[in-house]
């Protein structure tokens, strides 16, 4: 649901190319009848256009590979985790025991984001916008759902959907003012992107990161949880208008 006031704006959430005969003979400088075929020029290849998974038949986002961190000095060294924080309650998504300054910045190999403890690990493939985009997401998980959270400010002890999506592409430098969900309908470009896809319609909003899902909603989730997560991708994205940001 769109609504907005004074103080907040809120969503409730080759074909191969065909050789050219020969020529005939056609007086001086012509290649005479029975020649060689003339050499053609190879069909043209079109780029292979990376694109992030937005959907799965599996709600598991299970991860058991190596998981790096990079430290404030900006060396990537192993993950060693905190055994009083970072963990994920028994119920699953919550996490418990950690604050914001103590949430590490996660890496994993390759182009997918893996879910590690209840935060995000960005792919160390990823542009750095990407990156940051995942790591200030992970500073908000484990906070309820507020609605209007996020609208009035960046900052808020709470998020709702729209807000959520708004402080992730925030943190990455590419908003600058949070939006809401009907306004994210008509953001950045048309269709699914290369690293980042955003999904929206007038009551709700969410996005998927290099192939795991920020959302508020627990739609498709086995741990039922609300506000702030890490999700298994869906699998479908029916009656949402996509969108991406420019370039990502």
């Amino acid at each position: 649901m769109r609504l907005r006031t004074p103080s907040t704006i809120v969503c409730i959430t080759a074909i191969a190319a065909i050789g050219a005969p020969s020529a005939l003979a056609a007086g001086p400088g012509g290649a005479s009848a029975g020649s060689a075929p003339t050499a053609t020029s190879a069909p043209a290849v079109a780029p292979h256009i990376h694109t992030a998974p937005v959907t799965s038949h599996s709600s598991s986002v299970a991860y058991s590979g190596p998981v790096y961190e990079k430290t404030a000095t900006g060396q990537v060294i192993p993950y060693q985790p905190i055994a009083t924080a970072g963990q994920v309650a028994s119920t699953g998504g919550a996490v418990v025991g950690v604050t914001v300054s103590s949430k590490p910045e996660l890496l994993v190999p390759g182009s997918r984001a893996r879910y590690v403890s209840g935060l995000a690990a960005a792919p160390m493939s990823a542009p750095a916008a990407v990156q940051q985009m995942i790591w200030q997401a992970n500073q908000i998980i484990g906070l309820p759902y507020i609605w209007g959270g996020g609208h009035g400010s960046f900052s808020s002890p709470g998020y709702d959907c729209s807000g959520t999506v708004s402080f992730a592409l925030h943190g990455a430098s590419l908003l600058s003012t949070p939006e809401d969900s009907s306004e994210f309908m008509a953001w950045g470009s048309h269709g699914l992107g290369s690293w980042v896809t955003i999904f929206s319609n007038p009551e709700h909003a969410y996005m998927a990161v290099a192939g795991l899902r920020l959302d508020t909603s627990a739609a498709d989730d086995p741990t039922n949880q609300q506000g702030p997560r890490w999700r298994p991708l869906r699998p479908a994205n029916r009656g949402f208008t996509v969108r991406h940001p420019l370039g990502y």
